[in-house]
């Protein structure tokens, strides 16, 4: 009998302690308004997760603008006073200090695979790694000296600041451009003054959909060409659209956080595209983005973090009223605290490689692998983590100014048919390679690969242009347009140099310089005539001379005959008593001609009218 109730006391006791784990869970959800690809994965994960546990994980989801602070305080404290365990959401610049000093003062944990943020507050669980170290152990591998920092003011300063640090230590020239309200617009007139200071290493540090719109403004302008560089400081490098940038032969860098040909990756998004399109939003056609990846692996981290508490029996469960969020002071909740030191101590494998995070809610120990964009496609050219930093991969380290290894392969040289500079042969068609031509420019081409020692091989340009870019596409044509888009190697050609070539390829010095000049006929010497003096004016010029000469003449001397003043009584002695009287007048008609020749000539006369004076 006494082994019986000992027993059934026993029993009683231990379903007390395993009572105190609930059999389900409540957990928030804090996403955006509109239908997201991260809701779905957030749904998928809760799904896949919930078939092995002894518990299931519920929801309780608010859709709200995560811009707008007042409304996510108040989703915050509604899924607070429903007593949810934890909660899975995102922020941006606007709300991160209201969720982490809410998070902070109740002690409930917060998961997001938002934005990085320099907290020390441990209740806020960061899914996506910090990428200022790595970014900076990239730069210091290609050796840039100076070079445009493109960053995200909705994402803080903090890696701002850091790269000036740097900066400062090593003498870096940067330049740094917010880019917090600039338009469309803004971005061209950005990148077109960046363009005229001749900045071709450019950093941009910005969200994803921020970033697509940079890429596209960089293409509608042209800046996508060989000569540029950039890095683009994201984890999901192979989510963008680089289709434009592979064949214009700008250099792209990036970082992927994903490793899409992993087992556990290949697994997932064999299930992933099982899904039905109407129900998760964001599956049908289109990529995996980091950010989803993230988003499924916090829901493994809850799911590891609940299996260790009930393996310890850790009572967990929420009694009574949860309390108000808004009190002040503020009633942090008991078992918060071990809700929180169960998240950190997760350690596992996901879709973004190893989980696991430090003291402060941080990822740590993390491996993102580093891409180069080439012509072929995405090419792995190394890897970084926190203990190796930047590991470069066999065989795909930068290529700088070094020359080694010149003489082992073949260079194609574009040229263009151009007398005397490239010209076929008469019997070309019995010829081969470069022996089918002949000209100043290939026998030059032919003493530099001597000189220098490698291979080549000419081949006429297909559009037998010399290149041009279009206005409206922005697209090369001719020889320059197979330089720039790496279908050759090198250009020998009667190649005029110009302003826009300049600035998307390279040219040697001249070999011909050539002035322009206007010619016109020698004109020939005539000995002078009699009537040479009137070759300066035309014949009628000279009419009009002569008959105003007159016209004014004969007008002048009318005037004066009419005038009383021009006339004068001279007395004239006949004999010794007998005086007559005479009226003269100066102007007749020769002294009227005479005044205004010497007019014209500007040389006065004796005589001047008196009724003027």
């Amino acid at each position: 009998m006494q082994q019986s109730i000992l027993t059934i006391l026993c029993s009683g006791l231990l379903g007390c302690v395993l009572g105190a784990f609930p059999s389900s869970l409540q957990i928030g959800a804090l996403f955006p308004k509109q239908q997201s690809q991260e809701y779905s994965a957030f749904r998928f994960g809760l799904s896949f997760y919930n078939t092995d546990t002894l518990y299931k994980l519920i929801t309780q989801t608010e859709n709200v603008d995560i811009s707008n602070s007042f409304a996510v305080t108040n989703a915050f404290c509604s899924l607070f006073a429903r007593g949810v365990y934890a909660i899975f959401g995102f922020y941006d610049r606007k709300t991160v200090n209201t969720l982490t000093s809410f998070c902070g003062a109740l002690h409930l944990s917060f998961i997001t695979p938002s934005f990085p943020v320099d907290t020390s507050n441990q209740f806020v669980i960061q899914m996506r790694p910090d990428l200022q170290t790595a970014l900076l152990n990239l730069i210091e591998h290609y050796k840039w000296q100076k070079f445009v920092y493109i960053y995200d003011a909705d994402r803080g300063l903090s890696v701002l600041q850091k790269v000036l640090d740097t900066a400062a230590e090593k003498n870096w020239q940067v330049t740094a451009v917010s880019i917090e309200t600039t338009t469309e617009e803004g971005y061209r007139m950005l990148f077109k003054d960046l363009d005229k200071r001749k900045d071709r290493h450019v950093i941009i540090d910005c969200e994803a959909d921020k970033l697509t719109t940079i890429m596209n403004q960089i293409i509608s302008i042209g800046k996508h060409i060989r000569g540029y560089q950039y890095i683009f400081a994201s984890l999901g490098f192979m989510d963008m659209d680089l289709d434009k940038f592979q064949h214009a032969g700008a250099n792209v860098t990036g970082f992927q956080i994903v490793r899409p040909d992993s087992a556990q990756v290949l697994k997932f998004l064999q299930r992933w595209k099982k899904l039905d399109g109407k129900e998760y939003q964001g599956v049908e056609g289109h990529k995996l983005k980091y950010t989803s990846a993230m988003t499924f692996d916090g829901v493994l981290v809850l799911s590891e973090a609940f299996k260790y508490l009930r393996k310890t029996r850790i009572d967990i469960s929420r009694r009574g009223n949860a309390g108000d969020c808004l009190a002040n002071p503020a009633v942090p909740w008991g078992q918060g605290i071990d809700i929180q030191r169960a998240l950190q101590q997760v350690r596992s494998d996901g879709l973004t490689g190893n989980i696991q995070f430090n003291e402060f809610g941080h990822r740590t120990n993390y491996t993102v692998n580093v891409l180069e964009l080439k012509s072929d496609g995405i090419r792995k050219i190394g890897y970084w983590n926190e203990d190796d930093k930047f590991v470069a991969t066999t065989g795909d380290h930068h290529i700088g100014n070094d020359t080694s290894g010149i003489q082992n392969r073949t260079y194609f040289v574009t040229t263009i048919l151009e007398p005397p500079y490239v010209m076929l042969k008469k019997n070309h068609d019995q010829l081969e390679g470069n022996d089918k031509y002949e000209g100043y420019c290939v026998e030059l081409a032919a003493e530099i690969a001597k000189h220098v020692g490698f291979k080549y091989k000419l081949a006429i340009v297909a559009d037998g242009k010399y290149g041009a870019r279009d206005p409206d596409s922005k697209v090369w044509n001719g020889m320059v347009g197979e330089l720039v888009y790496s279908k050759a190697d090198i250009a020998v050609a009667p190649l005029t140099i110009t302003l826009v070539r300049e600035e998307v390829i390279d040219f040697s010095k001249p070999f011909m310089s050539l002035g322009i000049s206007i010619m016109i006929k020698k004109p020939q010497k005539s000995k002078p005539g009699v009537f040479s003096f009137l070759d300066p004016l035309a014949y009628e010029i000279w009419m009009c001379i002569v008959f105003a000469y007159i016209g004014v003449s004969v007008v002048l001397f009318l005037v004066s005959r009419f005038s009383p003043y021009e006339w004068q009584t001279e007395e004239y002695e006949d004999g010794p008593d007998a005086q007559s009287l005479d009226q003269t007048n100066e102007f007749g008609i020769f002294n009227s001609l005479w005044f205004s020749l010497g007019a014209f000539m500007q040389q006065g006369c004796d005589i001047s009218p008196r009724l003027v004076f």
